[in-house]
C-alpha cells in the first residue's frame, strides 16, 4: 500500500528544523504484515525527546528511516499466527518488543529483553523483515515502529490492546511518556506513601512522573525545571514546591526547604546538569532514579567517598521498568478515574507539514507533548 510518512534522511541538520527540513514528507510503500505482525492505522503519534535526539544525531540510527515510537491507532490487518488482536481493535505501541521467554522476561523485566536489540540496531522488525520502501529503496524501521506515518506494520508484541472508549489522541502517549514517567515512580523507585520526592525535568515524562508521585501518596512533591511556565502546570498537577533550575542557589534552596533533601529524586531531563542537580538534592539514604536518555557518549560522575557515607542509591529506569500487559491497563484505569489527566499534557496537534517546526518547539522546551495527526 501507499501512504504518507515523515522520512528522516539526515541527522544533525542545523536549526531551525522548519528551514532545514531533516524530515521530508514522502509517499512510501508499506508491505502487508507477515507472520506475527500487525498492520494498524495511526491515529496519533507523539513528538518525543527520543525522536529529537535522533534528529540531533545524539542517538544515531541507520538512515533513511521513519522516526516515531509513541502512538495509538486501530488494527487494520493481522498476519499469520497473530492471536489476541483483530481488525478494529484499539492499540498503543511499545518501543521494546519482548520475547516472553528469556532471563529478563522470566524474571518479570520484559523492558530489558534483548530479543529486539539487533533488529533495533539494523532498522528491521524483530523477525529481521523490512516492510518499508520507496521506489525500491529500503527504509529502516525505527524501534520496530516508525509511527510518523499513516500506517505501520509492527510485531504483535509491540502492541497493547486498550478499551475502545479511550480517546486515541489521549492514548497516544501511554506507550512512552506515561509508562516511562509513571513507571519510574511506581515500579523503579517504588515511592511509598508519605515520601518526599522531587522530579527534575518537566517534559512529558517528567509531568507523568509528577502525577505518579501524587498517586503514590507522596507527602512532598518538588518540581524542578528551567521553564517557569512548566512549574505553573506542575502546581496544578500536584507539586507542593517548585524551583527554577537555572538559579545558582537552587540546590541550597531545595535542601533548605526540605530539611536536607529528598528521599527520592526522579531525573527525566536526560542531561548531565539535571543528573548532577538530582544527585545533589537527594538526602542521605536517598534514591536517585534516572529515566532520561542523554547522548550515548555522556558520562555522570559522583563523589565516591560521600556516596558511600551518605548511602545514596542511583538507579536507571528504562521504559519505567514496565511490564506492558500489566501496567498499561493499570495506567489506563488511573486515567479513567482522573488520577492521570494526560490530556492536560498535550501542547497541541501537528500535521505532517508542521512536524519539523514541532521539533523546534520541543528543542526550545516550549511544549510538553505535541501529537501528530497523520490523517489530518
Amino acid at each position: 500500500m501507499k501512504m504518507k510518512a515523515a522520512v528522516l534522511r539526515a541527522q544533525g541538520m542545523p536549526r531551525p528544523y522548519a528551514d532545514s527540513h531533516p524530515m521530508t514528507i514522502e509517499t512510501v510503500d508499506l508491505d502487508p504484515p507477515g507472520p506475527g505482525e500487525v498492520l494498524y492505522k495511526i491515529i496519533g503519534a507523539g513528538l518525543c525527546h527520543s525522536d529529537l535526539s535522533t534528529i540531533e544525531n545524539l542517538r544515531p540510527r541507520k538512515l533513511p528511516t521513519i522516526p516515531g515510537h509513541e502512538a495509538a491507532g486501530i488494527v487494520e490487518e493481522v498476519g499469520p499466527g497473530v492471536t489476541g488482536l483483530k481488525r478494529g481493535d484499539h492499540v498503543v505501541s511499545m518501543f521494546v518488543s519482548s520475547c516472553g521467554d528469556c532471563r529478563y522476561c522470566n524474571n518479570g523485566r520484559p523492558n530489558l529483553c534483548q530479543s529486539s536489540l539487533a533488529a533495533r540496531t539494523d532498522g528491521t522488525l524483530v523477525s529481521g523483515a523490512r516492510r518499508l520502501s520507496l521506489n525500491g529503496e529500503p527504509i529502516h524501521h525505527y524501534s520496530g515502529l516508525s509511527v510518523f506515518a499513516q500506517y505501520a506494520v509492527v510485531s504483535r508484541t509491540a502492541l497493547i490492546k486498550i478499551p475502545d472508549d479511550i480517546p486515541l489522541e489521549d492514548a497516544t502517549i501511554f506507550g512512552c511518556a506515561v509508562v516511562t514517567g509513571v513507571g519510574a515512580v511506581l515500579n523503579t523507585a517504588q515511592v511509598p506513601p508519605g515520601a518526599r520526592v522531587a522530579v527534575v525535568g518537566l517534559g512529558g515524562v517528567g509531568m507523568n512522573a509528577l502525577m505518579a508521585c501524587a498517586v503514590a501518596g507522596a507527602e512532598r512533591i518538588v518540581a524542578v525545571d528551567l521553564n517557569a511556565d512548566k512549574l505553573t502546570l506542575a502546581r496544578e498537577l500536584g507539586a507542593t514546591d517548585t524551583f527554577l533550575a537555572g538559579n545558582a542557589d537552587v540546590v541550597a534552596a531545595i535542601r533548605d526547604a526540605t530539611d536536607g533533601g529528598l528521599d527520592y529524586v526522579i531525573e527525566t531531563a536526560g542531561a548531565i546538569p539535571a543528573m548532577n542537580l538530582a544527585y545533589a538534592i537527594a538526602a542521605r539514604g536517598g534514591t536517585i532514579v534516572s529515566a532520561g536518555l542523554p547522548a550515548t557518549s555522556a558520562n555522570f560522575s559522583f563523589p565516591h567517598a560521600a556516596h558511600v557515607s551518605d548511602e545514596k542509591t542511583i538507579k536507571g529506569s528504562y521504559m519505567g521498568s514496565c511490564v506492558p500487559k500489566r501496567d498499561i491497563p493499570r495506567y489506563i484505569s488511573l486515567y479513567q478515574r482522573g488520577k492521570l489527566p494526560v490530556q492536560k499534557l498535550r501542547s497541541g496537534f501537528v500535521t505532517f507539514d508542521q512536524i519539523n517546526a514541532g521539533f523546534d518547539k520541543l528543542a526550545d522546551g516550549a511544549v510538553l507533548r505535541q501529537v501528530l495527526r497523520p490523517h489530518a
